[in-house]
């Protein structure tokens, strides 16, 4: 089973939201049985709070359904536990391997390098547009399902 961690800084905005888009990709793929998918903040600030309200909208909008989710913070145990720890921008990524203390494995990655981009996924916090930060999540995690496949991590 492959254990992916989608993490950004409050865990209400774009981490939940790949957490919801991932796990529609993978159960529309009938992969379900192959993944374990959760979602983290690198941040206290948002802790036991649920997706934010335009997550929850837009996720509707495209009828893709909400993870039950409450925002919690990234530990270093989880470092251990996940295959694949995966930040929405640069911040996120610094502050993940602060937390975990290192990367030796090569666990880390910022989401839409797998896109083959380096650029970060648009923080719908700050820029109240949700309907870009969708696009990039979706960019993203389908370029996560290639990068998987072309590994052989999944099969069918």
């Amino acid at each position: 089973m492959i254990k992916v961690l989608f993490v950004c800084h409050g865990n209400i905005c774009r981490s939940t939201m790949c957490q919801s888009v991932f796990s529609h990709m993978v159960n529309q793929q009938k992969l379900t049985d192959q993944f374990y998918i959760d979602s983290a903040a690198t941040s206290r600030e948002e802790i036991g709070n649920p997706p934010h309200y335009g997550t929850v909208g837009k996720l509707r909008q495209v009828g893709i359904p909400v993870i039950p989710h409450r925002a919690v913070q990234m530990t270093k145990q989880d470092y251990k536990e996940y295959d694949y720890l995966i930040g929405m921008d640069s911040a996120n990524i610094r502050n993940m391997t602060r937390i975990a203390g290192g990367d030796p494995e090569g666990k880390i990655h910022k989401l839409l390098t797998f896109a083959g981009k380096g650029r970060d996924v648009a923080d719908p916090w700050y820029t109240g547009d949700f309907d870009v930060t969708y696009s990039d999540v979706v960019e993203g995690c389908e370029g996560f399902l290639r990068y998987l496949r072309e590994r052989g991590e999944i099969w069918k």
